[in-house]
């Protein structure tokens, strides 16, 4: 016989908010969402769309209408990755929550992982928790040898010229305290793209913030093609080494402001 459960025991994820970018993700939507809504019974799940051409908006809409745990964020305008978490951040910490996730809507993140993530934030253990690729247990599939390269080239370049002790510093898998992520200055941030994460993580460490990888198993998105480009790798190249010698030459300590 199960033990009977306390009615005022909160949900899991209860105060946390999911925050979830799309541009044309209407296929992985809907599936993705019940993913994310039964790992986190608790929590709420912003979609922030950029005005997507495949009618991801209207589906996202579909899904609130039908559920108020899922809220939605229409852009104007693709603004990059970057801009559409900042703003989802935004909304979140403005709503007052208490923990605020990213993830992407690919399927390349599996929800399953979400209660393992938020345990550290919810135990005082952890300000920032990162789905980690590249600690022990964790793992990559259906990439091929070049994005594997890139992916972890990239992380080892930002690491070493930024003095970080992160592995995994290109994965947008992360689970944030709110009182961390209110504590960075959104306006600060050069990184439009992928750059994004690396930066984010290197602030928040700057901070004094504790941060844990968790290790995770990460697949190749299953609907549609991935939006990675040369653009966004050089920007990623550029953006690690200004931060550098920003920090260097004392225009920025990455501390937080106030």
């Amino acid at each position: 016989m199960s033990p009977a459960v306390d009615p005022r025991e909160e949900p899991l994820g209860a105060g946390g908010w999911v925050v979830l970018p799309t541009y044309n993700e209407a296929d992985n939507l809907p599936g993705i969402a019940a993913a994310i809504l039964a790992a986190l019974p608790g929590a709420v799940l912003l979609v922030v769309d950029d005005s997507s051409p495949d009618g991801t908006g209207d589906v996202a809409e579909g899904l609130a209408a039908a559920d108020p745990r899922v809220r939605v964020l229409h852009r104007k305008l693709k603004q990059g990755l970057g801009r559409a978490y900042l703003d989802g951040f935004r909304v979140a910490l403005q709503a007052g929550a208490s923990m605020v996730l990213q993830m992407d809507a690919d399927w390349s993140h599996d929800p399953t992982h979400l209660p393992d993530m938020i345990r550290p934030i919810l135990v005082g253990t952890a300000d920032l928790v990162i789905g980690s690729r590249y600690v022990r247990g964790g793992g990559v599939v259906d990439w091929g040898m070049s994005r594997k390269i890139i992916s972890r080239g990239g992380s080892l370049f930002a690491r070493t010229v930024l003095g970080l002790s992160v592995n995994d510093l290109t994965g947008g898998f992360k689970v944030w305290r709110a009182s961390t992520l209110s504590g960075i200055p959104f306006d600060d941030i050069h990184g439009g793209g992928y750059v994004f994460q690396i930066e984010m993580t290197w602030r928040a460490s700057r901070s004094g913030a504790r941060v844990l990888e968790l290790p995770i198993t990460f697949r190749d998105r299953r609907v549609g093609q991935s939006k990675m480009s040369r653009r966004i790798i050089v920007e990623a190249l550029l953006v690690v080494v200004k931060l550098r010698w920003e920090e260097l030459t004392g225009r920025h300590g990455g501390r937080k402001q106030g």
